[in-house]
């Protein structure tokens, strides 16, 4: 697919109705309005084209952009495409897409930790929503990698910017659920924290408080846990 056709693929597949809900949530002019569920089959059609998703970031375009990083290449991102794109992180939409791209790539570890010191808003929740991604999915890194983390975030919640808070919030959640022992760390720091104020616009959003977060999140996984022997004994009877 050539950039002029995504441009009018996306252009095509917009609508005033999305573009109203993505400017309540932040987004900025050149909008088209397209939906994450045209987005992904989008990207199911193009699959992986670096070139694409670099001549789609440099439109500006906020649905471009997000499209951007559903189908760029994570193993051919240099960390002066990270850091040209992340300099036009403009709202949350784009900010969250943008780093469960870069949490993808090699780069994740540097990129959170370097991005996580920022003052800036999107960077910093962009450095902090990459460490979320990292606790969830990434098994190669030791418990101990995060723990440090929990201490930073009380500290430095309460002064951070506001979307930032958010994504410093949301990260807690994620390092609580690596393990037993994060998790009552993490718990232990929540309650220290106390309530933490973001304001999310016109929308009906929320900061959702962590402990009961983590504890609901916990009570999940270990429902899903005991159900998985009859889920298999449930398939197994039906094979016979």
């Amino acid at each position: 697919m050539t950039i002029q056709q995504a441009v009018e693929e996306l252009q095509m597949l917009g609508t005033e109705q999305n573009r109203k809900v993505y400017r309540r949530h932040g987004a900025r002019e050149k909008l088209y309005g397209v939906s994450f569920a045209n987005l992904r089959k989008l990207k199911k059609q193009i699959k992986t084209d670096h070139e694409l998703a670099r001549r789609l970031w440099a439109t500006g375009n906020h649905d471009g952009r997000i499209l951007a990083t559903m189908i760029a290449d994570p193993a051919e991102t240099t960390a002066a495409l990270l850091d040209s794109w992340k300099d036009g992180l403009d709202n949350y939409i784009v900010s969250d897409a943008f780093a469960k791209f870069v949490a993808a790539t090699p780069l994740a570890r540097q990129s959170a930790e370097q991005w996580m010191q920022s003052k800036k808003e999107w960077v910093g929740r962009a450095g902090w929503t990459v460490l979320a991604h990292l606790s969830l999915h990434d098994a190669s890194l030791p418990a101990a990698y995060f723990e440090p983390y929990l201490e930073i975030i009380e500290h430095r919640i309460h002064s951070s910017p506001n979307r930032t808070r958010d994504a410093m919030s949301a990260a807690l959640i994620a390092i609580a659920l690596r393990s037993p022992e994060l998790e009552r760390k993490g718990i232990a720091a929540a309650r220290r924290i106390g309530r933490v104020e973001v304001d999310h616009g016109e929308t009906g959003c929320k900061t959702p408080d962590a402990e009961s977060y983590i504890l609901k999140a916990r009570r999940h996984q270990e429902q899903k846990q005991r159900g998985r022997p009859a889920e298999r004994r449930a398939k197994t009877a039906r094979k016979r």
